[in-house]
């Protein structure tokens, strides 16, 4: 098992100040952690793959003198002025270094805690703590930044995060430690609706339209992949082109959905590929309203992709 099993964050529906806890801006994009030991790094993903050949300048950035170290964080990349995770899709699907530098997307590895420093554990200590140690550990130069937090005035970090176009804002409790599972000590308060869905099978272009026409969509409860409507926006050729491949190397006989209300035409893939899919909101029967395709997500396993559903 990977070293680093990342500590996530339960969704909350309702922004909250209180002293004992900080708010972080939340970043669209690619959760990662890195471990460096004896002046070697290895960048690993949520689900334990090493991600050095996609991020070979954020290696480089981590390989300068310093302490061992396993630290936490994500990898975005800019449009615009704001982060975006379509944009940043060009990156995570690129495997070789060379190849990666001349994909002309610029990425950022923007850091927000430290589980482990000089062989020490520090994942026991409370997160103000780690924070500090953090701050002192890393050489905050070039494609390094260190994730800012404000404490205690959570309602006024939402606010400010939704004004300025921003994903939403993290609350972590102050004295959290740090565990590798979901937490209700870490809470994600969004500014618009997203999350992960898994592809389940894809319909027919029409006209002009290449690869695919809409995407098949659900996430697993009780046991069974339950279907949450399609996806047909969100979409380049080059895009639709290189889904329609990828499904059709999954395709199988019958619908991986346990639904009666699925489309007639439809053609079925093996619950394996994720998506980042926006949308407005959940209707009462369980679909997605105004869903718009924003990429494929390489960091999260099928089998983890539930609704999710916020808390107070």
């Amino acid at each position: 098992m990977s070293r680093y099993q990342p500590m996530k964050a339960v969704l909350s529906d309702q922004p909250f100040s209180d002293p004992a806890w900080v708010f972080e801006r939340k970043l669209d994009g690619e959760r990662c952690g890195a471990l460096r030991e004896r002046g070697r790094v290895r960048l690993i993903s949520r689900s334990g793959q090493t991600l050095n050949g996609t991020y070979p300048e954020l290696v480089e950035a981590l390989e300068t003198r310093g302490p061992d170290l396993l630290v936490d964080g994500e990898v975005i990349a800019f449009k615009d002025g704001q982060t975006s995770f379509e944009r940043l899709q060009q990156r995570m699907q690129i495997h070789q270094p060379e190849r990666a530098r001349r994909s002309g997307v610029a990425v950022y590895y923007y850091l927000f805690d430290i589980l482990e420093l000089d062989g020490r554990d520090l994942r026991g200590l409370p997160l103000r703590e780690r924070k500090v140690a953090l701050r002192s550990a890393v050489d905050w130069r070039g494609r390094l930044r260190f994730t800012t937090h404000r404490t205690g005035d959570g309602e006024t970090a939402f606010r400010e995060a939704c004004k300025r176009g921003w994903e939403g804002v993290i609350a972590k409790r102050a004295d959290s430690r740090y565990i590798g599972s979901r937490s209700r000590e870490w809470r994600k308060l969004k500014c618009s609706h997203a999350q992960e869905l898994i592809i389940g099978g894809w319909t027919e272009p029409k006209g002009s339209r290449t690869g695919l026409g809409a995407l098949l969509l659900g996430y697993w409860e009780d046991g069974k992949l339950r279907y949450a409507g399609k996806v047909g926006t969100g979409f380049d050729r080059q895009t639709l082109e290189s889904l329609g491949d990828e499904l059709a190397r999954r395709e199988c006989p019958t619908p991986p959905f346990a639904a009666d209300d699925l489309p007639r035409s439809a053609r079925w893939a093996e619950p394996e590929l994720v998506a980042q899919i926006a949308f407005s909101e959940w209707t009462r029967d369980g679909k997605l309203r105004h869903p718009r395709y924003q990429g494929l997500r390489y960091d999260k396993p099928a089998r983890e992709v539930l609704r999710e559903v916020a808390s107070a």
